[in-house]
């Protein structure tokens, strides 16, 4: 399987709704998502939905792009290649993946460079 093969034609969605990536003391039931291990819990929400006495560091000013398409598990190199073109074109980001999904943060300053490379390798971006 080829990563390329995915974007020809895949459909990627710009959230509406802009994002912090918080270091928080508990998870947050209302979060995008939450990632915890032993020593920390970052929580992914709308900006200002986090209750603040829970926050210990926040950064501020994601976009979500969602890969809309079923991402198989074999699937080898999608991440890498898109961090890559991204990296390319010096956009930082900050991924995530669902059981079948992968979504990638960039900041909202970057948003016009990720989509316009994104393009450039076949997808169809929906802001």
């Amino acid at each position: 399987m080829n990563p390329a093969d995915y974007f020809e034609g895949g459909t990627v969605t710009v959230s509406d709704e802009t994002y912090t990536v918080y270091k928080t003391t508990r998870p947050d039931p209302e979060a995008f998502a939450t990632i915890q291990d032993e020593t920390e819990t970052t929580v992914i929400a709308e900006t200002g939905a986090i209750d603040e006495p829970t926050v210990v560091e926040a950064e501020h000013g994601w976009k979500r792009l969602t890969f809309e398409m079923v991402l198989p598990f074999e699937l080898v190199g999608f991440l890498a290649a898109v961090a890559t073109a991204l990296a390319e074109e010096d956009v930082s980001i900050f991924a995530l993946s669902s059981y079948s999904t992968d979504h990638v943060l960039v900041k909202e300053a970057d948003l016009a460079t990720a989509t316009q490379k994104l393009e450039t390798l076949g997808c169809v971006v929906e802001q």
